[in-house]
């Protein structure tokens, strides 16, 4: 069981979270072996959280942004995404919620070599309901000047952050980054998060940043961290360091 309490504590004067997770676990079978990843984690965020979600590899961070993600399924238990549960409706229903609501930044850029910046985001703008101009998403991100640089021109810092505006060129509800600085050095990887804390704060997106890097929790709302499958902490920061001021 969890040892930490769901953040609804928190927020209980708020209105209804964006995401609820009760119960939830993950087991993969490896051959014989089972693998737990998640062994009852119970989660809620809410409206315009940038929460940061801390641990060692194989404490189960990746999985439980899957889930959120819609990219993969609990073994068991409940997740929600504004009160709708979302199992429901089948993999139709998954790719759709995929498509109209979540961004996602990985590790790795997954740009399209042959396009420049400006076209790779403009790859997510025509199949949006509602788009960000791919212009307009990059300036967001600090990348006006590099619309047509072909991402061999550019750093990896910039490649980053041009994943990051084709993320948010849809203009998602919830913005998911799995180790979105883990293969930058020290400052371009400030320069990411300073992109992500922008677009959480002049878009009101909820973010939510797995990193094992301890130092990046100063810039979060709330810091949850996991081990062994559980949360074992979930704690709520009183003052946030702008990503600038960090130091790893």
């Amino acid at each position: 069981m969890n040892t930490a309490a769901p953040a609804a504590t928190a927020g209980s004067t708020r209105t209804p979270p964006v995401f609820a997770m009760r119960g939830v676990t993950k087991v993969y079978a490896m051959g014989e072996v089972e693998v737990h990843a998640l062994r009852g984690v119970d989660l809620d965020l809410h409206d315009g959280e940038f929460a940061v979600l801390l641990g060692p590899s194989g404490s189960g961070k990746s999985t439980l942004l899957n889930i959120l993600g819609g990219l993969d399924g609990p073994t068991d238990g409940l997740v929600t995404y504004r009160g709708r549960e979302l199992s429901l409706g089948g993999d139709r229903a998954l790719t759709r919620y995929r498509r109209r609501h979540v961004g996602f930044v990985f590790q790795f850029y997954n740009l399209i070599p042959s396009l420049t910046a400006r076209e790779n985001v403009a790859l997510v703008t025509e199949i949006a309901g509602d788009p960000i101009a791919p212009e307009d998403a990059l300036a967001l991100v600090g990348l006006k000047y590099r619309l047509d640089h072909f991402p061999s021109q550019m750093s990896g810092g910039e490649q980053q952050r041009v994943a990051i505006a084709r993320a948010i060129a849809k203009r998602p509800d919830v913005l998911l980054c799995d180790e979105p600085t883990g293969a930058l050095d020290i400052s371009t990887g400030i320069a990411v998060l300073g992109a992500l804390e922008k677009v959480n704060s002049e878009l009101g997106t909820t973010t939510a940043v797995i990193t094992h890097n301890a130092a990046i929790s100063a810039m979060a709302d709330r810091v949850i961290s996991l081990a062994d499958g559980l949360i074992t902490s979930d704690v709520r920061n009183s003052t946030k360091q702008p990503a600038a001021t960090i130091e790893w």
